[in-house]
């Protein structure tokens, strides 16, 4: 059945109770668009990077004391290649070595790795292997292709 109405002001208040409940519901679904990404998507990223970024950290600080325990004392040199993951959560990221000055002896053994990215920086320790390196230890990566480590008891 059909309702009627009996003055032409009825039918018009149906129609802006539909449209005042319609942009209310537009207008909560446009705000929960906007703070959806920042608590569904962004915070867990961030979250997860911290810990992925240690991992890194400490895989490529263990295969830079291997290379040093395993290489040549008097002459000679060793390199390895290896893979690191290339992003993470769709994220890049740089490893950095922060060496210590070889004029300051005080400072040797002090060798950190950063790993960094997206704001999230993590330092891990070199397990003092700069201590005992006369030329110190250098250099840089991302997580794209092969990376490799190299060791020249001489120096390169």
């Amino acid at each position: 059945m059909m309702k009627k109405y009996s003055s032409s002001e009825d039918g018009v208040s149906s129609l802006i109770e539909y449209i005042m409940i319609t942009s209310v519901l537009i207008t909560m679904m446009i705000i929960m668009m906007l703070v959806i990404n920042t608590t569904i998507m962004e915070r867990p990223v961030t979250n997860l990077l911290g810990p992925a970024f240690a991992d890194i950290g400490n895989g490529v600080s263990t295969r830079m004391v291997e290379v040093y325990t395993i290489s040549p004392t008097e002459s000679g040199s060793i390199s390895t290649r290896f893979d690191i993951p290339d992003n993470i959560a769709g994220r890049e990221y740089i490893v950095e070595i922060n060496s210590a000055p070889l004029d300051d002896p005080s400072a040797w053994g002090t060798d950190s790795l950063t790993v960094s990215g997206s704001g999230v920086v993590k330092t891990i320790s070199l397990s003092g292997i700069g201590a005992s390196l006369r030329y110190g230890v250098y250099g840089n990566t991302t997580g794209r292709g092969m990376n490799r480590i190299r060791y020249c008891a001489e120096g390169c």
